[in-house]
C-alpha cells in the first residue's frame, strides 16, 4: 500500500494512525499538539478530570474523549487505553500535550506504517527550552509509534508510592516484535511556566527514588557487546543500574549534561537544564536516603520491647 500525498497534503485522505494523548489540565499545551496531527485519522484524548480548558480545546479535534479514573496500583492511564479503548487503526502513535509532529516526521510516520519492516518505531525527541532547542537533550530516543497489540509500558513495581500521579511517566514501551528508528524527531515544547516543572519533577523524584531502590537490589548485568547490541530502553535501563551505585550523583549529572552531552554550547539555556537536572538527582539522591532511613525505623520499631 502506498500514500496518496497529494491527496494527503490537501486534507482528502487522513492517515491510517490512531493518536493517543494523555492529559490533565494541559490548556496551554493541547491546541499545538493537536493541531500537529489533524492528519491522523483517529484521535483518542484520554482526560483525568481537567479542571480547564482541556475537555472543551479536545472537542474541536476530537469526539473521542474520555474520561480516567484511576483507582490506584497498576496499569495507569496509557496502558489502561492501551488494553480498553477499541482503536480503529494497528498503529497507535503516543503524543504527550507538550509535543508536536513537524512535518517532516509525519511524512516519515505516514509512510513507515504503510511498510511491514518494524512493529514499532523509535523517536527522538527534540527538546525547546525557554526558547532554545538543547542539543544536550539529543538524541533521546522513546518508544512511541507501535502496533498497539504488540507494545505496553513496563511496570516498575512502583505501585506503593503514593501522590506520583495517574500516569505512566519514565517507563518505556515493551514491544513483542521487531523495532526501527525514525529519522526526523517529535518537538517537545511545554509552555507553562518553569514552576509547572520543578512541581511535576518534585513527584517525579518520589517515584525516581523508588526505581533507584529497586535498581540498585538487581545485578548491573553489564555487557560491553550486549550494550551496544540492545535497544535504547534496555540500554538505559543496564545505564541506570551503573548509575544509581555512583557517588556524588548530582555533580556528575551536572557535568554529564553541560560538557559531555555539550550543554555548554547551549547558552544560558543549557547551563539551567544542567542546574535543573541535578537539582532534580539531588531531590531523588534526598528521597531514597529518607526511603531507607523510614524502613530502618521501621525496623527498630518492630524490635522495640513492648511497654507495660
Amino acid at each position: 500500500m502506498t500514500v496518496d500525498y497529494k491527496a494527503f497534503k490537501i486534507g482528502i485522505t487522513k492517515i491510517p494512525l490512531t493518536v493517543l494523548v494523555p492529559v490533565r489540565n494541559e490548556e496551554l499545551d493541547l491546541q499545538d499538539a493537536l493541531e500537529s496531527v489533524k492528519w491522523a485519522d483517529e484521535i483518542y484524548v484520554v482526560d483525568s478530570q481537567s479542571t480547564d480548558r482541556t475537555v472543551e480545546i479536545a472537542h474541536h479535534y476530537t469526539d473521542k474523549v474520555v474520561q480516567f479514573h484511576y483507582q490506584g496500583g497498576w496499569p495507569k492511564k496509557k496502558n489502561w487505553a492501551l488494553d480498553n479503548l477499541p482503536f480503529k487503526n494497528e498503529w497507535v502513535l503516543i503524543l504527550d500535550a507538550d509535543e508536536r509532529v513537524p512535518p517532516e516526521l509525519r511524512d516519515e510516520i505516514a509512510t513507515v506504517i504503510m511498510t511491514d519492516e518494524a512493529d514499532g518505531y523509535w523517536l527522538d525527541r527534540d527538546f525547546v527550552f525557554l526558547g532554545r532547542h538543547l542539543r544536550c537533550m539529543r538524541p533521546n530516543w522513546v518508544m512511541r509509534l507501535f502496533k498497539h497489540r504488540l507494545g505496553r509500558y513496563e511496570n516498575l513495581q512502583t505501585k506503593d508510592v503514593r501522590d506520583t500521579w495517574d500516569n505512566e511517566m519514565h517507563e518505556h514501551v515493551i514491544i513483542q516484535g521487531r523495532t526501527g528508528h525514525l529519522k526526523h524527531p517529535l518537538v517537545h515544547e511545554d509552555y507553562k511556566p518553569l514552576r509547572a516543572w520543578v512541581d511535576r519533577h518534585n513527584a517525579y523524584s518520589d517515584w525516581e527514588a523508588k526505581v533507584y531502590e529497586n535498581f540498585r537490589a538487581e545485578p548491573i548485568g553489564f555487557n560491553l557487546r550486549s550494550l551496544m547490541q540492545m535497544d535504547p530502553a534496555w540500554r538505559k535501563r543496564v545505564l541506570k543500574r551503573l548509575a544509581v551505585r555512583l557517588p556524588f550523583k548530582p555533580l556528575l549529572r551536572f557535568l554529564y549534561m553541560y560538557f559531555f552531552r555539550l550543554g555548554i554550547l547551549d547558552g544560558r539555556q543549557g547551563f539551567i537544564y544542567a542546574v535543573f537536572l541535578a537539582y532534580y538527582e539531588f531531590l531523588i539522591g534526598v528521597k531514597q536516603w529518607e526511603m531507607q532511613w523510614s524502613h530502618g525505623k521501621r525496623q527498630v520499631h518492630k524490635g522495640a520491647p513492648e511497654r507495660r
